[in-house]
């Protein structure tokens, strides 16, 4: 069975024991969450929400709180002498998906 969730503005296709990076949420390593936005329920049955299905849970454990790759902002302009470079890490929380429940 497998499930979509939203989380941090963006959807995700999970099923039991995948491994996500989603945007920042709050908690410690190791504490469990639950993700209520769930969009459609898939399987042996299909069942798509209106927007979200009822009563359906992903549950997961926090496995990371980190910061992603830096990505480097470099700002130019020709001939002018004008230059900036600035870089940024995305902060995420990676999950491990432990049940997904209709």
């Amino acid at each position: 069975m497998y499930a979509v969730v939203k989380t941090g503005g963006k959807q995700y296709r999970v099923q039991e024991g995948d491994v996500i990076r989603v945007e920042k949420l709050p908690g410690d390593v190791g504490s469990a969450i639950e993700l209520d936005e769930v969009l459609m329920i898939g399987g042996d049955q299909v069942v798509v929400g209106t927007p979200t299905v009822a009563g359906a849970k992903v549950t997961a454990q926090i496995t990371a709180q980190d910061l992603a790759k830096k990505v480097i902002v470099f700002k130019m302009r020709r001939r002018k002498g004008y230059r900036r470079k600035r870089g940024h890490r995305q902060p995420y929380t990676e999950l491990k998906i432990t049940g997904v429940k209709a």
